[in-house]
């Protein structure tokens, strides 16, 4: 009965990352209201994915492809990641042009997170945890780390390259690429306010891909 609601009015959440949240969504969701303003947005930053499962959100926004049944996805595109500095970092200790000249740099990972030395080994250089001078598995935190000069890290390309604190180090590598795909639950898909909410943030985040 919910999935049949004919109104276009009424409220639509949202579920992404804290990252994305906070990074990408709120000019997103500010032209919905300005396109949209009968529709009410809320929205809900967790890096817990079972939202959907338990009804807590219209809409996912995810870094990953979702599998669970029942719901609907939509592969958005691929979000390019980069190696980035703060220009204070790059002043004192100078820019690397190749993997040989990291040795010597501070690099700042992740905690307990292991994606970045999954992503070494798939280039071929072997690291572990001691290879980061500073660690943080909250994104937001561990860019806040990077722009302070703490080291070497990791970014999307949308964000680095945005930021006058920062630049973009090229080591002559291929680096992956992070997708984004929308969720909703099938049945709730076809409700005006929900489908028109998940046209307009396709349209706000293809800019972020490549």
């Amino acid at each position: 009965a919910a999935g049949q609601q004919a109104r276009l009015d009424g409220t639509v959440r949202i579920t992404a990352s804290v990252a994305a949240s906070a990074m990408h969504l709120p000019p997103i969701i500010a032209r919905i209201r300005k396109l949209e303003p009968q529709i009410a947005i809320e929205l809900v930053p967790s890096d817990d994915t079972r939202n959907l499962l338990y009804r807590e959100a219209d809409i996912a926004v995810r870094m990953y492809r979702p599998t669970q049944l029942d719901l609907i996805t939509q592969h958005i595109g691929d979000i390019p990641l980069g190696v980035f500095a703060a220009q204070s970092y790059l002043a004192e200790r100078g820019t690397p042009t190749s993997v040989t000249d990291l040795v010597g740099h501070d690099f700042v990972g992740f905690d307990s997170n292991t994606a970045i030395i999954e992503r070494f080994a798939e280039a071929g250089i072997r690291i572990d945890r001691n290879f980061f001078k500073t660690g943080c598995d909250d994104n937001i935190a561990y860019w806040e780390l990077v722009r302070a000069g703490c080291g070497i890290g990791f970014a999307q390309v949308n964000i680095g390259r945005n930021d006058t604190l920062t630049a973009e180090i090229d080591l002559g590598i291929p680096l992956p690429t992070l997708p984004i795909w929308l969720t909703a639950h099938e049945a709730m898909r076809q409700t005006p306010r929900i489908r028109r909410v998940w046209g307009l943030l396709t349209e706000g985040l293809k800019p972020l891909v490549s």
